[in-house]
């Protein structure tokens, strides 16, 4: 079967002999056995691109646009250091679910469900849960009625929640059109990325400060927490900013999918999600493949891991560590006076967005930028296409990664129900269960309530599958693609920074 080499992914080359691996070489767990396969021929870094960036255009719509900048507003760089943890921290997640798709060709959950028989439902509600709060529709929608007629506190909002179930509807419209659905999402997150870049490399060129920069540069020292009583930050919020210092949640997990839909590796052998509307439906297989482990598959394989790497390095770590110095620069910038003070004019918004709102005003009520007070609609606009872009990959990746769990486990031998039908399926019922609680939000808080519990609720899920990830890559795959000690540390890391800031939040819930 070749794959989908339309992509310019590596297409799938050699013997095909669908035989068994014996269990010494690969438990199966209560999966079926992966199948023989010879590894494919590595494709040149460029063609590459695509997975990560998908990735790093959903971290800029969370942690990247609100959360941190929010923590900047209230406390300056104080936890700045926790922040460039975060981000390192998931590029090394990212890199161990990657692994394994490219070893199997299967997604990081297909992976955990052959460890057992409660791991399926377990992930498949921390997967839905979390995530059919729409808070980034809720929050376009929010940003685009101001851009229409000003500020208004929820109260006297009444255009912002239809605004916001037009956008999610509109995102599932835009998924259900393209015939090949990963390929719709790297096109707009590919967009999506440049036009932020674009827009905050202009903003920053007279928003950045030098005495920003050195703030920032102090706010690396480890260990430092904002001021409960003057920041008015709880432990929930830094719970979630941490967890959305990246991607956060279960959305990490999509990476394994994106890596298949690009072909690379063992996910050469897979087929993709196509529109039951507009595409051709292609054949997927629900479990996966092993490479003979010889020196040909096995000088392939490290030239893929060397190539994966280096592209998720580029796209996802240094485009999210820069977006995110430039997003939180530009804050204290614009809130802070060259000594470190927060100006008088900037307010006290503790809990909603409206210190998005009066950052726009601020940079162009500038009289030094270039762009006058067009840089007002230009910042917002630009938050428009962050959240909404975003709402659109979160219901993508939370569609791709229940319908891997729900075909393999239950439905692996109903032909009636395709992964593309059941896609489908999760992404209409995800937009349909969120729209009520977009209608039950009005005029009582703002998206930003919804963006706090939303990450709060994907912070623990984080040290729980970090966990797992460490039993699959060390004691699953075969011994020559096991992740390095190095690696299993990060992942440990992982475990302790996220398990215990969440039995701190829920502690400080507690009044403990």
């Amino acid at each position: 079967m070749n794959a989908h080499p339309s992509d310019g992914s590596a297409g799938a080359t050699g013997p095909t002999d669908d035989r068994p691996v014996p269990p010494e070489v690969f438990p199966p767990g209560r999966l079926p056995p992966v199948r023989w396969r010879e590894m494919p021929e590595p494709i040149p870094l460029w063609r590459m691109v695509g997975p990560s960036i998908i990735l790093a255009g959903l971290a800029l719509g969370s942690g990247e646009f609100v959360l941190w900048p929010y923590i900047t507003y209230r406390s300056g760089f104080v936890f700045f250091w926790a922040c460039v943890l975060g981000v390192t921290i998931q590029y090394f997640i990212n890199m161990e679910v990657t692994r394994w798709a490219l070893a199997t060709g299967e997604s990081a959950t297909t992976g955990f469900s052959r460890l057992g028989r409660g791991w399926p439902v377990v992930f498949l509600a921390l997967n839905v849960l979390p995530w059919m709060i729409p808070a980034w529709a809720f929050g376009s929608g929010q940003l685009l009625g101001w851009m229409f007629q000003g500020y208004r506190e929820p109260a006297q909002d009444t255009l912002s929640v239809p605004l916001a179930v037009a956008s999610l509807v509109l995102c599932g419209v835009v998924l259900t059109a393209g015939p090949v659905v990963y390929r719709t999402v790297e096109r707009l997150q590919m967009a999506l990325v440049l036009f932020v870049l674009v827009v905050v490399v202009s903003i920053a060129v007279v928003w950045v400060r030098a005495d920003a920069v050195q703030a920032m540069l102090g706010g690396l020292v480890p260990g430092r927490f904002p001021d409960p009583e003057t920041s008015k930050l709880s432990a929930m919020m830094l719970l979630g900013a941490l967890a959305f210092a990246g991607v956060g949640g279960t959305l990490n997990l999509g990476q394994a999918n994106y890596v298949k839909d690009k072909g690379y590796g063992m996910g050469a052998y897979v087929g993709r999600i196509t529109s039951p509307l507009t595409g051709q439906e292609e054949p997927i297989t629900e479990t996966g493949y092993m490479f003979p482990l010889d020196e040909p598959n096995l000088r392939r394989w490290r030239r893929w891991w060397q190539l994966a790497n280096w592209e998720h390095f580029f796209s996802f770590f240094l485009t999210c560590l820069v977006s995110l110095m430039l997003l939180m620069l530009i804050c204290y910038g614009v809130f802070y006076t060259p000594e470190g003070v927060r100006r008088p004019d900037a307010g006290d918004h503790a809990r909603n967005l409206r210190f998005i709102w009066e950052e726009s005003q601020l940079i162009a009520a500038d009289p030094d930028h270039p762009l006058g007070s067009l840089v007002r609609y230009l910042f917002l606009a630009m938050g428009v296409g962050i959240l909404l872009s975003t709402e659109i990959g979160v219901l993508d990746a939370v569609s791709r990664i229940s319908t891997d769990l729900v075909k393999v486990n239950w439905l692996r031998d109903n032909p009636r129900w395709s992964e593309s039908r059941l896609y489908f399926a999760f992404l209409w019922g995800l937009i349909l269960l969120g729209v009520p609680v977009l209608v039950a939000s009005s005029g009582r808080f703002d998206g930003f309530v919804l963006f706090k519990l939303s990450s709060a609720m994907n912070g623990a899920v984080m040290a729980l599958y970090s966990a797992l990830l460490i039993y699959l890559n060390r004691r699953v795959l075969p011994k020559p693609l096991r992740a390095s000690w190095l690696r299993v540390g990060m992942l440990l890391v992982a475990c302790a920074l996220f398990g215990g800031f969440a039995v701190w939040a829920f502690a400080s819930n507690l009044g403990l």
